[in-house]
């Protein structure tokens, strides 16, 4: 079982619409697919129609065991299930303060899916948090969209900063550039400079209507304009990440 993890510091990158994505496309290449959705808003779980179980908890999901499993729904796509997001997930931090190995919860309850499911992606909140540090812990791929402006960027090499600081590893994230509009100087010559700077993988996903639909048509981009640029590049983008999974 693999995990990847759609993450960034800042609010309004695509991190969503990326997870969302890559789930229905991993499945649609045959993985076994769990989408977990981490944000209290619950974005990831209203794009595939799920709705949390009634009295779902926050305490249950990092109980891990049947408490997990209990709260997995289907989707209405083959192979692809959702743990949906509730109101009480605001209360992580607080859950997870109190615990001990506060930083590895996580990732020891999702091993209670390690049997039924081939991937698993995480889609967190925007900030560093307890939640945040157990995400790096859990995935083995973080994807970080990255909107090629000053403010963004900023948020990215803060996130680079705190895993140099603590100790984690690098090698872990992986940057792609979010909402880009290939006429803007400003993005072009972002895009240019972090290209020399960082890692960032091959596929940018530009800024589109056609995904701004994804919240109205509730389903993946490449559902409802899968031979748009915008489904394009999602799909290019996952089949990258697919590709570096399978890596040895």
């Amino acid at each position: 079982m693999k995990v990847v993890a759609t993450y960034s510091i800042k609010g309004g990158v695509g991190k969503t619409t990326t997870a969302a994505n890559l789930a229905w496309a991993a499945a649609q290449a045959g993985q076994r697919t769990l989408l977990v959705d981490l944000d209290p808003q619950g974005a990831s779980s209203f794009y595939f129609r799920v709705r949390p179980r009634k009295g779902q908890k926050s305490k249950e999901l990092l109980k891990g065991g049947d408490s997990l499993l209990g709260g997995i729904r289907a989707s209405d796509h083959d192979g692809l299930d959702v743990l949906p997001a509730h109101l009480s997930y605001r209360h992580f931090d607080v859950l997870l303060d109190g615990m001990k190995k506060s930083r590895s919860r996580l990732r020891r309850a999702l091993e209670a899916a390690q049997d039924d499911y081939d991937l698993i992606v995480l889609d967190a909140p925007p900030n560093i948090t307890l939640l945040s540090e157990n995400l790096f812990d859990a995935a083995d791929l973080i994807l970080v969209p990255v909107i090629p402006t000053p403010l963004s960027e900023r948020t990215w090499n803060q996130l680079l900063t705190f895993f140099a600081d603590h100790g984690l590893p690098r090698k872990k994230l992986r940057p792609f550039f979010s909402m880009a509009q290939p006429r803007s100087r400003i993005h072009k010559q972002t895009m240019a400079r972090l290209r020399q700077e960082d890692r960032f993988l091959d596929v940018v996903v530009p800024q589109s209507a056609d995904i701004e639909r994804m919240a109205e048509r509730r389903e993946p981009v490449m559902v409802y304009a899968p031979t748009r640029d915008a489904a394009k590049a999602c799909r290019a983008l996952c089949t990258e990440v697919l590709r570096e999974l399978a890596a040895p």
